[in-house]
């Protein structure tokens, strides 16, 4: 039985401490979002020991693998991690300091070699040995940068760590414990984020459309919690006239691409969330499109005083003449009926709603 291998830790930080119940889930929600990304992103064969807090124990039994294999892995994972974080902070519609705060984290990785066994419990395939603990302390360390490689002198082996990019540099350290000195190398990867494609927004709207009917009210209530009530698709049934319940389809937190499934009195249909501006100070405007494009609802919330605001719904067809006939003579009467119904049962539901501290 092997009992020498490759330990391999990508580790993230830069989350604070948050003290309000939206926060905190929604941090735990972008954490096992990034996890899961940094284990697709695993391509050497790497096998998990055990996910620990923001960390993953990655192990592989055997020979060690050649530091430009190392370095391709960790260039995956790195890249991986932040094009995620990219994508979300220009997707995200929620305003908490988690959410708003997530583009900052950040991520390092320590690679080790040496002997430790497994052992069995359950399904988990545990770890244990010197050289376990020793990659676990070296995580703690004097770095000042929170975006590096270490490399240990263990998985060097006598090789120098350079030649795979022209910027980087790798500079010696050392990790004093209990027991003894352990050198190591590192090296900054944060500049990895400049060939990172530049995010391109998906297309989910039709190109050209029309606008085909627009309903307004005044509330005497803040945008923040206009966007807060008429935002969140769990309240959505609660005002919506004719709808009768609303499923999110996706388990990541709501955003642009997102996706629901809503139940009206007259059939099912699988929406987009495809569209969001967010300045509280004047406008807020998110909007939603079905699957095939056909169609866009925008809400247009307008502050028009400290608790003074007004929704607008506005609803858009794909540029196409004939279908723009046949919804002038036989549905924008009922569809506007039916906004203004919802825009009135708005207002009856506003002063049920709390909006969180932390919103």
């Amino acid at each position: 039985m092997e009992n020498r291998g490759l330990i391999f830790i990508p580790d993230i930080s830069g989350f604070t401490q948050f003290m309000h119940e939206i926060e905190i889930e929604h941090g735990r929600q972008i954490i096992q979002e990034l996890l899961e990304t940094l284990v697709n992103a695993n391509q050497i064969g790497l096998e998990i020991s055990e996910i620990e807090g923001d960390a993953i124990l990655f192990f592989k039994f055997g020979k060690a693998p050649e530091l430009e294999t190392l370095y391709k892995q960790v260039e995956r994972m790195f890249c991986d991690f932040h094009k995620y974080l990219i994508a979300y902070d220009n997707r995200r519609f929620c305003q908490c300091k988690s959410c708003i705060s997530a583009v900052n984290l950040t991520l390092k990785v320590v690679a080790h070699y040496g002997e430790f066994t497994t052992y069995q419990v359950k399904n988990f395939r545990k770890l244990i040995g010197k050289d376990i603990i020793v990659a676990h302390q070296l995580l703690k360390n004097d770095i000042d940068q929170h975006e590096y490689w270490l490399v240990t002198q263990n998985l060097l082996n006598g090789q120098n760590p350079d030649g795979f990019t022209e910027w980087m540099q790798w500079y010696p350290g050392s990790k004093t414990t209990e027991n003894e000195q352990i050198p190591f190398q590192y090296t900054q990867i944060g500049a990895l984020k400049d060939s990172i494609p530049r995010y391109e927004p998906p297309l989910l709207e039709p190109r050209e459309k029309v606008k085909m009917l627009s309903v307004s009210r005044e509330y005497d209530a803040a945008i923040k919690k206009m966007f807060f009530t008429a935002g969140h698709l769990e309240l959505r049934h609660r005002w919506q006239d004719g709808l009768i319940s609303i499923e999110e389809l996706d388990h990541f937190l709501p955003g642009i691409g997102s996706r629901h499934r809503r139940t009206r009195e007259d059939g099912e249909t699988i929406m987009y969330a495809s569209g969001f501006s967010y300045d509280p100070e004047s406008r807020i405007v998110f909007s939603e499109s079905d699957e095939k494009l056909t169609n866009t609802l925008y809400f247009v919330l307008e502050k028009l005083a400290e608790n003074r605001t007004r929704l607008s719904l506005e609803y858009y067809i794909k540029n196409d003449p004939l279908k723009q006939l046949a919804f002038r003579l036989f549905k924008k009467d009922k569809m506007e009926a039916t906004y203004k119904k919802s825009l009135a049962n708005l207002e009856k539901l506003l002063p049920e709603i709390t909006v969180p501290v932390d919103f």
